[in-house]
């Protein structure tokens, strides 16, 4: 089985872990994306009364003004491009409003006015960022620069009429509020108004990204980099922590190349490659050489087969053992001398000696065999 048939079998296995992995790396990299759209579509919110509101909307309908009337005149680009700057616009206000209830905040956005400033600075006049409403008799066309212009001009002296217009007090629900509350202060009730640790947590969580993506939109309003940075460190992290699962993929299926098992009975691994070495010592120190080389030989075995490398098989040979470890493997070539060692004395008779029990042990300890 190939290295990279083990890295999708593994990664089937994991799926669920992965697969959030894999929409995690999603969200991080749309997230740049999201933060650009949200930084250019608003400047900010600033606080405002009614009678600041009022000041904002006269000053943008003279700008709007200014605007339409360089380009009447076809002033040169300098000029243009001065008098229809959308940054001018500044940021959107929030607005406080006095109400039955206290008072109240309203959002109103100039998004669409800066839309419209930046086609009427633009060089080809092209499509408009945002239209601001559909024009009678102009289906499917584009509206030109100033009848743009006109309808803002219209849009701020209507907005200037309605916020110089008195507040009608709204409805006033207490009575019906009180009865909701008679209502659930019966005792079948007492576990609906409870709000749980979670809720709390993810509401709290919840006005915590809220609060961040606000900063980051007036931050980004004066200085512009700042977006593209975070966008390029999101990437670059998302790139790197992509590539280090990759590779701990790769590694993964290169370790374990074959699946758990139970363990074989009479098998080398049945028997802990610590009591194997034991056995030899103990036929070292009684001048069993013949023996204590053969249990440091099966020791070895047990060793390797205990880490995986191939399933357990108490029907296999020596060389056999041997052929299962590729060229490249480095231990290879330990296994190898070890083999031919074990084979001289236990299957031809060669008398063995101290040195040679010592020189087996140092080819064992070459493949993790060592007294602890």
């Amino acid at each position: 089985m190939s290295s990279f048939a083990r890295g999708l079998r593994q990664w089937s296995d994991g799926a669920p872990v992965r697969l959030a992995a894999v929409v995690w790396l999603a969200l991080v990299i749309a997230l740049p994306s999201l933060c650009a759209q949200q930084i250019s579509s608003s400047a900010g919110f600033r606080d405002v009364d009614l009678a600041g509101y009022r000041e904002n909307l006269k000053r943008l309908d003279s700008l709007v003004a200014h605007c339409l009337e360089q380009i009447k005149h076809e002033a040169s680009p300098s000029a243009l491009r001065s008098a229809c700057d959308a940054t001018r616009v500044g940021q959107d206000d929030r607005v406080l409003s006095p109400g039955t209830a206290g008072p109240q905040r309203r959002e109103v956005r100039y998004g669409w006015l800066r839309a419209a400033l930046r086609r009427a600075n633009s060089k080809d006049k092209g499509t408009p960022d945002l239209l601001l409403g559909t024009h009678a008799g102009t289906q499917n066309t584009i509206p030109d620069v100033r009848a743009l212009l006109d309808e803002a001009a219209q849009r701020l002296q209507m907005d200037e009429r309605q916020a110089e217009a008195p507040l009608a007090d709204g409805p006033s629900y207490r009575d019906q509020r009180r009865s909701l509350d008679a209502i659930l202060a019966n005792r079948k009730y007492n576990g609906v108004t409870k709000i749980s640790a979670r809720e709390r947590f993810l509401e709290w969580l919840g006005n915590l990204i809220n609060l961040i993506v606000m900063k980051l939109s007036a931050i980004g309003a004066q200085a512009p980099w700042v977006g593209k940075l975070l966008e390029i460190l999101l990437v670059a992290g998302a790139s790197t922590l992509l590539v280090w699962l990759l590779v701990r993929m790769e590694r993964n299926s290169r370790l374990h190349l074959v699946p758990e098992i139970e363990t074989v009975p009479r098998a080398p691994s049945a028997r802990e490659w610590q009591l194997w070495l034991k056995y030899a010592q103990n036929a070292a120190d009684n001048g069993a050489w013949r023996e204590a080389i053969h249990s440091v030989y099966w020791a070895s075995i047990s060793r390797l087969e205990s880490a995986r490398l191939w399933p357990a098989d108490r029907a296999r040979t020596p060389r056999e053992y041997l052929g299962l470890l590729s060229e490249t493997d480095p231990r290879q070539s330990a296994l190898m001398a070890l083999t031919r060692s074990f084979e001289r004395t236990w299957y031809g008779g060669r008398v063995a000696d101290a040195a040679e029990f010592n020189a087996v042990l140092d080819l064992a300890a070459a493949l993790g065999v060592k007294a602890e």
